[in-house]
């Protein structure tokens, strides 16, 4: 065996033993392209070897969903067969968890419709309410890790030949997710107790809004924070108090903001490739938590749909600090695959709040969330807007000032 197929069966072993950590006899669901199948073969080998119960994998082709895309009616995607819906929250109410592996191309769905898939997101809140509330209220593990593809690799190096732009995006993959590391399981160990200090400075200091100016972008914006509210990053916890890391890699503490409370304006620093579509250079402007005004150079239709998916695709669900030494944002390449991209920067996300960013939240009911200033949106959408030169204040409930972010980097 390569020292790359040695590198690549301990990321296999990595998202199943870290990643979802499966547990005794528990099922796993398995989201990928049928190209990334003998990575597949892998995952579901080292999850056996791990004592899961069935493995299930459900494949898709980007090429035949471009087809039903481009021949299917809109009236196709605002509902979720009986089967599918059958499926997936079977398997959340029996306690499962939910692996996707990403390899997908980032132009594969260039020029589809993208009402399509804002009908396709209202649908699966509404027809998979026990997948959804099992991954959004900590009752099921969930782990979205990628592979490369060969055109996703040509996309980030399109200066190489396939293969040799394959090789270095495994390269990249397998170093940001430390799965080339000499005991990656451990590596992700002490990667989770880093985040801690961080965490439990900004739980202690109970800020009661952050302000962040960009002086290269532009950026002037002030967001407020919830009554009781909860720094977390690095992974999360179930219910049943199986620890997970829902993102591979990860390099994020986040929050939920108050949705009612955010002024001022906020410019991309990164493109955001969003369903195959690109979206550039683009601003969105706030007003008592809501966006009025918004902009873009290019995907401008693309971030309009984004922004009519509902009432709550108007306000923001999260809050991301990142700073700009990142492991992600040292190999100076943009991935056009927000798994990726969103670890390189702050960033913010419009759409759908996390409940266990509030003392008490994943108890309570969507309402209740709500009144306590949680966005509930059937989309969640991050968009990167750090910068080198970004300044991040946090500011407490009698005015004070207390830096957080000094020239793109933790102040403290």
């Amino acid at each position: 065996m390569s020292k790359r197929e040695e590198y690549i069966r301990a990321y296999a072993k990595l998202v199943v033993r870290a990643g979802i950590n499966i547990q005794p006899g528990q099922e796993l669901m398995v989201n990928a392209l049928v190209d990334a199948a003998p990575f597949i073969r892998e995952v579901v080998r080292e999850a056996y070897a791990a004592g899961s119960g069935k493995v299930h994998v459900a494949w898709k082709d980007e090429e035949i969903s471009r087809l039903d895309y481009s021949n299917l009616p809109l009236s196709f995607y605002e509902s979720v067969a009986d089967w599918q819906q059958a499926l997936l929250n079977g398997l959340a109410d029996r306690g499962a968890g939910f692996l996707h592996i990403d390899s997908s191309d980032p132009a594969a769905f260039v020029g589809v419709d993208p009402q399509k898939f804002v009908a396709m997101g209202k649908a699966m809140k509404r027809d998979c309410k026990a997948y959804r509330e099992g991954l959004d209220k900590g009752r099921n593990a969930w782990c979205i890790a990628a592979i490369p593809s060969p055109k996703w690799a040509a996309r980030v190096f399109p200066d190489l030949p396939v293969e040799e732009a394959i090789d270095k995006l495994w390269d990249a993959i397998l170093t940001a997710t430390r799965a080339d590391e000499a005991d990656p399981i451990e590596a992700w160990d002490a990667h989770r107790r880093s985040f801690d200090e961080k965490k439990t400075w900004l739980n202690e200091m109970n800020f009661d809004a952050l302000r962040f100016r960009s002086a290269s972008t532009g950026t002037d914006i002030t967001i407020g924070m919830n009554p009781g509210h909860r720094w977390a990053g690095g992974g999360d916890e179930t219910v049943g108090g199986v620890y997970y890391f829902p993102n591979m890699p990860t390099e994020e503490i986040f929050c939920t903001p108050d949705l009612s409370r955010a002024d001022g304006v906020v410019f991309s620093s990164m493109p955001l490739c969003h369903h195959g579509a690109m979206i550039n250079n683009f601003s969105l402007t706030f007003k008592d938590g809501k966006v009025v005004d918004f902009s873009a150079e290019e995907g401008y239709d693309n971030l309009k749909a984004i922004l009519d998916t509902d009432e709550g695709a108007l306000h923001l669900g999260e809050c991301a600090l990142i700073p700009k030494d990142s492991p992600i944002d040292r190999t100076g390449i943009l991935f056009y695959n927000t798994l990726f991209d969103e670890n390189a920067a702050c960033h913010f996300a419009i759409g759908a709040g996390f409940a266990e960013c509030i003392e008490g939240g994943v108890e309570m009911t969507k309402e209740e969330l709500k009144a306590r200033g949680v966005n509930d949106s059937a989309t969640h959408v991050d968009f990167m807007f750090g910068t080198a030169d970004m300044e991040i204040t946090g500011i407490s409930k009698d005015g004070t000032e207390t830096p957080i972010f000094v020239k793109g980097h933790w102040a403290f």
